[in-house]
């Protein structure tokens, strides 16, 4: 009799313990993607800038494209608008005016986001104009209204932190190239972990008004270990006022 008890104890604990939900990676941190993705998501060959007097240092950098099959499926109006806002780039591109990155842009910015991962509480916050995103880990809620940055609502599949993002406004650009979407934009994240100090991040994008059809991003992002690592302050606005009013002046700059 003890040895059925002491073995119906035995499924009893493992079933018990095959139900607990296992623990979520922690994902706090300091972290930065290495890449050249926000000038161009697709893959290009180096370029010069709109200065001259700069150099090379004002010229476009190489770089592999992060995006599956290295083709954006534009619809063809769509198209015309992207190509005519990469003839534009050097006046139009809204991080040209501080204005705020959008999503998924703000990933691969030249500069660090930390995440803030406080049991269920997780926020990103993003050196480039102290942008500021409130992941929602309750239940799913809608956007109050359309914003530079949208609406997220998050969930976890295994160990992969996953985005659900929507309630754009149509002011942000993924890149300097000009590749652009509508305030119909729908983005999917995915952060997972693949060591400690890295994490794979995906994007599925989709936007009826622009896109034929979803299509992805991926990259890798690292982890800062810095003992002393953490965000600078870069309030870029001030940096933006000539290019934004500078035509205001009764007397324009040359």
């Amino acid at each position: 009799m003890l040895r059925v008890f002491l073995s119906l104890l035995a499924i009893t604990a493992t079933v018990a313990f095959a139900q607990t939900p296992a623990a979520r990676p922690n994902l706090s941190g300091i972290w930065q993607a290495m890449n050249t993705a926000n000038w161009d998501l697709q893959t290009h060959g180096a370029q010069a800038g709109s200065v001259a007097a700069l150099g090379a240092v004002g010229t476009i950098p190489p770089g592999m494209g992060v995006v599956e099959g290295d083709t954006i499926p534009y619809l063809p109006a769509a198209d015309a608008k992207k190509k005519e806002n990469n003839t534009k780039r050097w006046t139009g591109d809204p991080e040209l005016k501080c204005y705020l990155p959008g999503v998924p842009r703000a990933t691969y910015m030249p500069y660090p986001f930390q995440i803030l991962h406080n049991g269920n509480n997780i926020m990103f916050l993003y050196q480039y104009a102290g942008a500021v995103r409130n992941i929602n880990m309750g239940k799913p809620t809608e956007a109050p209204t359309d914003s530079w940055m949208g609406w997220s609502n998050g969930r976890w599949e295994g160990n992969t932190l996953v985005v659900d993002v929507t309630g754009f406004n149509d002011q942000t650009w993924f890149d300097r190239a000009g590749n652009f979407h509508s305030d119909a934009l729908h983005v999917v994240e995915r952060y997972t972990p693949v060591d400690r100090n890295i994490l794979n991040y995906e994007a599925t994008i989709e936007d009826r008004n622009v896109f034929s059809r979803p299509w992805k991003i991926s990259m890798p992002l690292y982890r800062h270990i810095e003992k002393n690592a953490q965000l600078m302050e870069f309030k870029c606005a001030e940096y933006a006022e000539e290019l934004l009013y500078g035509h205001l002046r009764k007397q324009p700059k040359q």
